[in-house]
Order: C-alpha cells, then sequence, then structure tokens
C-alpha cells in the first residue's frame, strides 16, 4: 500500500513529461522542408512532391502534440501554479530569441541603408528600383493588425471578467482581421515592381515583411487553437495560459509590424 501511494503521489508541484514521439517527428519534418525547399529552388524532380509531404507531416505531428499538451493541461491537471510559471517563462524567452531574429534582419537593412553601397548607386533605394508607397497597403494593414491586437486584448478581458460572448466574438473578430491583413499581403507582393533578388533592398524587404506574414500566419493559428479551446470551455477565468499566450505572441506581432511600417515603408521609401 506505501508503494502504491509512493507511486501515484508526487512530492513536488512540477510535470514530468512522459516521452512522446512528436517532438522528434516535428524536428524530422522542419529539416525535411528545409532540404526538400532548397532542392524545389534548384528545380530537382519530385522536390515539390517532397515540400507539400513535408508540410502535411509537421502540420500533423504539431497536431498530436498540441493534443497532448491539452490533455495534460486541462484534462489531466498537470498544469500547476508551478508548472505554468515555467510555460510563461518559456514563451517569455521564445519571443526574446524571435526579436533577436528581427533585429538582424533590421540590422542588416539599416547597415545597407545609411551608408548605401557604390553597386546600390549611393543611395536608398537604389536607382531603378520604385519602392512601395507607404500611405496605401501598408498603411491599411497597420491599422488592420493595429486594430486586431486591440480587439484581442478586449477578449482577454473579457475572458478574465467571465463576460465569454464578449470574449468569443472579439477573438473570431481578431482571425478575421489576421486573414484579411495576411491576403493583403499577399497582394502587396503580387503588384510590387520589385523582386527578392534586386539588390540588398530587395532581399532584406522581402525577407522581413515575409517572415513577419509567416509570424502573422503562425499566431492566427495560435488565436484560432484559443478559440476553439474556448468553445470547449477549456479555459477559466484563472486558468487560460494557452491564449495568454497567444495574446502575447500576437501582441509582439504587433511591435515587429509597427517597426517594419516605420523602417522599411516609410524610411525605406
Amino acid at each position: 500500500m506505501t508503494n502504491l501511494i509512493r507511486t501515484n503521489f508526487q512530492a513536488h508541484p512540477f510535470h514530468l513529461v512522459s516521452p512522446s514521439p512528436w517532438p522528434i517527428l516535428t524536428s524530422a519534418s522542419l529539416l525535411t522542408i528545409t532540404m526538400s525547399g532548397v532542392l524545389t529552388m534548384h528545380v530537382f524532380t519530385f522536390a515539390q512532391e517532397f515540400l507539400c509531404q513535408a508540410f502535411f507531416l509537421v502540420i500533423s505531428s504539431m497536431s498530436f502534440w498540441f493534443r497532448d499538451v491539452t490533455g495534460e493541461a486541462t484534462y489531466l491537471g498537470n498544469h500547476t501554479s508551478a508548472v505554468q510559471r515555467g510555460l510563461n517563462m518559456g514563451i517569455g524567452l521564445f519571443i526574446v530569441s524571435e526579436a533577436l531574429f528581427f533585429l538582424a534582419i533590421f540590422w542588416a537593412y539599416f547597415h545597407s541603408g545609411l551608408a548605401p553601397a557604390v553597386e546600390a548607386g549611393t543611395q536608398w533605394p537604389p536607382s531603378g528600383i520604385d519602392s512601395v508607397n507607404p500611405f496605401e497597403l501598408p498603411l491599411l494593414n497597420t491599422v488592420i493588425l493595429l486594430s486586431s491586437g486591440f480587439v484581442v486584448t478586449y477578449a482577454h478581458h473579457s475572458l478574465i471578467k467571465g463576460y465569454r460572448r464578449g470574449a468569443l466574438h472579439a477573438l473570431v473578430f481578431t482571425v478575421i482581421l489576421a486573414l484579411i491583413f495576411t491576403a493583403l499581403q499577399a497582394l502587396e507582393y503580387t503588384v510590387s515592381s520589385f523582386t527578392f533578388s534586386d539588390s540588398t533592398y530587395g532581399s532584406c524587404f522581402y525577407f522581413g515583411t515575409g517572415f513577419h506574414g509567416l509570424h502573422v500566419m503562425i499566431g492566427t493559428a495560435f488565436i484560432a487553437v484559443g478559440l476553439w479551446r474556448y468553445l470547449a470551455y477549456h479555459f477559466t477565468e484563472h486558468h487560460h495560459l494557452g491564449l495568454e499566450s497567444s495574446i502575447l505572441y500576437w501582441h509582439f506581432v504587433d511591435i515587429v509590424w509597427l517597426i517594419l511600417f516605420i523602417s522599411m515603408y516609410y524610411w525605406g521609401s
């Protein structure tokens, strides 16, 4: 009886994660995406087919992984207050690493823009490049993304106060605004007069805005999962770490876009 009690109960509030196949499968799928993506750029045979399969594997493995984490948090009660503090710290450090990633992009952009090379015509944007007008689609996208930030904050406060209908409507509206932003960003790329290979300006512009667009899509999925979990009554006023993390990530996306708009669209034009 004593051994049984020691087996079923632990003397600490931390969650000892069970062995899982999803992290290694996700890592292998991401490596496959990288390799097949490079092969696709060099027009290798069947490279596109491998790339599509790799995307499917990433989505599948991460979906199963998130399913397990959701079960641990919602049904098994493994996410104690101590575990939540650790997860909050992990999300914070992840966002810091993302901020340093974008810092490298801005560093490269300003390094080239503040002292343009002779090959760029000693001017920024380089001669021959017609930059995007910041007061057209970029300004509209700025309004849309900032509005989504305000709306998702309203959803968070509504959840804390127990106003379920307001939180649900705000989360749905946030996802819709995020999808509109992504569609307008894709439209902007189709009408731009320069490409990724047009000097350092084109490389930095598309690298920065493209990766921000990728983060918007990830954040949209993040909030959409939170919306689905809220519909399934997984969250309470005091325990909604998954949704809170997605909202924090979305605010980071907003801040990065503001810097992108000011530096690459306005100053860079």
